[in-house]
C-alpha cells in the first residue's frame, strides 16, 4: 500500500526542460542566438535544484556547446541517472570529447547542419565541421543512439531544406527545423514569401512527423496541439535565468523564482504572456491551431499583442499547405514548441 501511495503522490513528469550548461562554443556562427560577449555556466547545484523542483520528462542541452563546460562529465552523470529522456544539440564537438558510455546516456543526439554539402557547411561554421558531424552521427548510430539533424530555416537555405533531410536519411535520422529568429541580427531573417515558399517546398519533398510552428500547423489543416510555449516548456539559460522559450526576449526571471514556484512557474507573467492570444486574432478561423503564431517571434519584435508577421490571414491570402504525414516516431523533441520535424521521402 505504501508503494502504491508513493507512486500516486509522485508528480506527473510533464515538463520539457531546456538547459544551457554554458554559452561557450568552439564556433562563431553568425546566425546563432547565444550571447558571445561573456562566459556563463550553470553549476551542478543549480541543475540539481531545478530537477528537484520541476517534474521533468525530458531535458535537452542546448544554447552553447555543452561539452566545453569544465564540469560536463559530472553534469552528464547527474542527468543520466534521472528518470527522463536526455538529448543534446551539438555541432559535433560535445560528442567527440566524450566516451562511448557517456554517449549512450543520450536518447537522441541532434546535430546542427544548415547546408547539404561540405563546402557550404564549412564555409559557414568552420573547416572540418561537416566531417565532424558525419563522423559523430555515424558513431551514435553504431552505439544504438538515436540521431536527429537540426537546421535553422533562414534566408540562405529556406528552399533547400529537403536536401538536408536527404543527408539526414543516410543515418535513419529525421530533420528538425526551427525558423530563424532575429535575436542578435535580422540579416538571416526570412521574408514573408521565403517563409511560405520554404515550407511549401519542404513539404513537397518530405513527409511530416510533427509541426509545431503554429501558423504552419494551421495552414496544414492540423488540429490544435497541447503543450508548447508557456505551458510545458521551460528554458534555463547559462546565466541562470528562466524563460518560457529559447527565443524569448529580455533577461528572463531569476532561477530562484523557478526553485520557489516549481510547476507553478507557468503561472508567472512571462509564461502567461507566452500563451496569451493576441487581441487581433480573436475570432479567427485558425484561432485554436495557430493561437497568434509564434509568441517568441512577436516578443522579439516588441509586438506581443500583434499578429505574427508571417500571418497570411491579415493579408487576405490563402496559404494552404499540402502535407503527407509520416509514420509516428518516438522522438524526445516531438512536442517542442514552434519546431517542425520531417523525414526524407523515399
Amino acid at each position: 500500500m505504501n508503494d502504491i501511495s508513493a507512486r500516486t503522490d509522485e508528480p506527473r513528469r510533464s515538463f520539457s526542460l531546456g538547459l544551457g550548461l554554458t554559452n561557450e562554443c568552439n564556433l562563431a556562427c553568425q546566425f546563432c542566438y547565444r550571447d558571445p560577449s561573456r562566459v556563463d555556466r550553470l553549476a551542478p547545484g543549480q541543475v540539481r535544484a531545478v530537477l528537484d523542483r520541476l517534474p521533468v520528462r525530458s531535458v535537452n542541452l542546448g544554447t552553447g556547446e555543452n561539452g566545453m563546460h569544465p564540469q560536463f562529465p559530472a553534469l552528464l552523470d547527474l542527468l543520466r541517472h534521472e528518470p527522463l529522456k536526455l538529448t543534446i544539440t551539438s555541432n559535433g564537438h560535445s560528442i567527440a570529447v566524450i566516451d562511448d558510455e557517456q554517449v549512450r546516456a543520450f536518447a537522441d543526439v541532434e546535430f546542427s547542419i544548415d547546408y547539404p554539402n561540405r563546402a557550404e557547411q564549412d564555409a559557414q561554421r568552420g573547416a572540418g565541421n561537416w566531417d565532424l558531424v558525419m563522423e559523430q552521427a555515424a558513431r551514435c548510430r553504431r552505439l544504438g543512439v538515436g540521431v536527429t539533424f537540426i537546421a535553422v530555416m533562414m534566408r540562405s537555405n529556406f528552399d533547400r531544406l529537403h536536401e538536408i533531410a536527404a543527408v539526414a536519411a543516410r543515418f535513419d535520422a529525421p530533420l528538425r527545423i526551427n525558423v530563424y529568429q532575429a535575436v542578435r541580427t535580422d540579416a538571416f531573417a526570412l521574408t514573408y514569401e521565403e517563409y511560405w515558399d520554404g515550407f511549401a517546398r519542404l513539404f513537397s519533398e518530405t513527409d511530416v512527423i510533427a509541426i509545431g510552428e503554429p501558423l504552419v500547423r494551421a495552414m496544414a489543416g492540423l488540429p490544435a496541439r497541447s503543450g508548447g510555449c508557456g505551458t510545458g516548456t521551460v528554458r534555463v539559460t547559462p546565466r541562470g535565468r528562466v524563460q518560457p522559450c529559447v527565443y524569448w526576449g529580455g533577461t528572463g526571471q531569476a532561477l530562484g523564482t523557478l526553485i520557489e514556484a516549481g510547476s507553478e512557474i507557468v503561472e508567472t507573467e512571462p509564461f502567461v504572456a507566452a500563451r496569451a492570444l493576441p487581441e487581433p486574432c480573436r475570432g479567427c478561423a485558425h484561432e485554436a491551431a495557430c493561437h497568434g503564431g509564434c509568441a517568441g517571434r512577436r516578443r522579439l519584435m516588441d509586438a506581443l499583442d500583434a499578429v505574427d508577421p508571417y500571418c497570411p490571414v491579415v493579408r487576405g491570402e490563402d496559404r494552404t499547405l499540402a502535407v503527407r504525414m509520416a509514420a509516428s516516431r518516438d522522438l524526445p523533441k516531438l512536442e517542442s514548441a514552434c519546431t517542425t520535424i520531417v523525414q526524407a521521402r523515399i
